[in-house]
């Protein structure tokens, strides 16, 4: 279980680091899709960045059970939100289904880290 646990947490949280990146640096294709394609303002961008980029070191680093509630409480949010805002503008399901996919991933790191947590507090 603790091998499950690390695989998937190493997943999801490498994956909202690493989607974090273009953000906080402004890369012209995060520029585009933020600002331009959903219409958010140009501040958002990297502050989701570095929202995702606290959160994604939150729950990979080991310790501090209550950051990492927050931490995936505000990552479910980006990514529920993110698919909200593709399925709103009128895309295709087919450009917004996978996001499912993380979204999943972060909630099987949630359970497990649950189930981690509560064998070894005992």
């Amino acid at each position: 279980m603790n091998i499950a646990y690390w695989i998937v947490v190493v997943l999801f949280g490498g994956f909202m680091i690493f989607s974090a990146i273009p953000d906080i640096m402004m890369n012209p294709d995060a520029v585009k899709m933020i600002h331009d394609d959903m219409g958010y303002p140009m501040y958002f961008l990297k502050f989701i960045g570095v929202a995702k980029l606290l959160g994604g070191l939150a729950i990979i680093i080991p310790g501090f059970p209550r950051i990492k509630e927050w931490a995936y409480a505000g990552l479910m949010f980006d990514l529920i939100s993110a698919t909200y805002s593709f399925d709103a503008l009128g895309k295709s399901p087919i450009e917004w289904a996978p996001m499912f996919l993380f979204i999943g991933l972060g909630f099987a790191a949630y359970v497990l880290y649950h189930k981690k947590y509560k064998t070894t507090a005992v």
